[in-house]
């Protein structure tokens, strides 16, 4: 009797504690009063043509966070760009993706996250130190991953980032 009563004790703590918690407190919306978003979202389209016909926005900025797609090596009309070379296919992501951090006004210095996807995993680490000519300030945080397949036949590697600007 007596653990039931802590567990139900336990549980109430939990149940309050749950619902009156919250990483940020908003204050209800009024009746009729309409919900303006208070940073609107800017995208980018490295290749608007193979972006449109693919169905993705190849970054976007909400506020100081930039969200960028994963970068292949493909050339402005979506055809794979060095078949065969791990080398190459990644030091062509990180020309596109670049282009994609100037376009915002930043660097690779600028980059919290940074996963990798592979369809060879050995090969990517024999060529990764190319990584160390890219991050001179630190590596982001981020994940490696082998996958089965990319997008594309021949695809051997696709890079996506985040960026968090300091106000």
């Amino acid at each position: 009797m007596k653990i039931r009563k802590i567990l139900i004790v336990g549980i109430v703590a939990l149940l309050v504690t749950t619902s009156t918690s919250s990483c940020v407190q908003k204050e209800p919306a009024k009746p009729n009063e309409p919900i303006v978003p208070s940073e609107t979202p800017e995208y980018f389209n490295l290749r608007p043509e193979v972006e449109k016909a693919y169905g993705y926005s190849h970054a976007v900025k909400i506020g100081n966070d930039i969200k960028i797609s994963g970068a292949v090596s493909m050339d402005d009309k979506g055809n794979l760009t060095a078949p065969g070379s791990m080398d190459q296919q990644m030091k062509n992501c990180y020309s596109d993706l670049e282009k994609i951090l100037k376009h915002y006004g930043c660097t690779f210095d600028d980059v919290v996250v940074e996963n990798v996807f592979t369809t060879n995993m050995a090969e990517f680490i024999n060529v990764s130190a190319f990584r160390n000519s890219v991050y001179k300030k630190q590596f982001p945080t981020g994940t490696w991953l082998e996958v089965k397949g990319l997008a594309l036949p021949g695809q051997l590697i696709e890079i996506d980032m985040e960026v968090h600007l300091m106000k």
